[in-house]
């Protein structure tokens, strides 16, 4: 004798479940991004086009002279990751700034930048078919 489970109709809530609400966040986050698809690609082509020039300048001597906020263009300060000013006294009394500058990394910039545009795609591996189809006909009887 088997016995027959009734199943209810109504799919009970996964809203409180493991990992659906991470699933939830993640999504929304990714509709962000292809609702704001031109302002990243804007930001993206802003880093990787930047150079230190756009930021400081040097002379024949090695003197540095990082350019005023006013002057450095915004597509320029997009691509400062971080800047860091140290004060050091140096045994005369004299107190010294000392900069540091970071910019995001244009490598990682530049291949992000490749593979959404297609540019690392093998063309070998378009051409063949991820499915492969497989028939099997057996034999008629005589």
């Amino acid at each position: 004798m088997t016995k027959k489970h009734k199943y209810s109709p109504i799919s009970p809530s996964l809203k409180n479940w493991g990992g659906v609400r991470n699933l939830e966040r993640n999504l929304q986050r990714s509709n962000t991004l292809i609702s704001q698809r031109e302002q990243v690609a804007y930001l993206l082509l802003c880093m990787s086009e930047t150079t230190l020039g756009d930021i400081m300048s040097w002379d024949a001597e090695g003197n540095i002279t990082v350019k005023q906020s006013s002057d450095i263009s915004p597509y320029a300060m997009q691509s400062i990751k971080k800047i860091n000013v140290r004060t050091t006294v140096d045994k005369d009394g004299n107190t010294r700034n000392q900069l540091e500058l970071e910019l995001y990394d244009k490598v990682a910039i530049a291949r992000l930048l490749a593979k959404a545009s297609g540019l690392l795609d093998n063309p070998d591996q378009n051409d063949k078919p991820a499915i492969i189809d497989v028939s099997v006909v057996a034999p008629e009887k005589d």
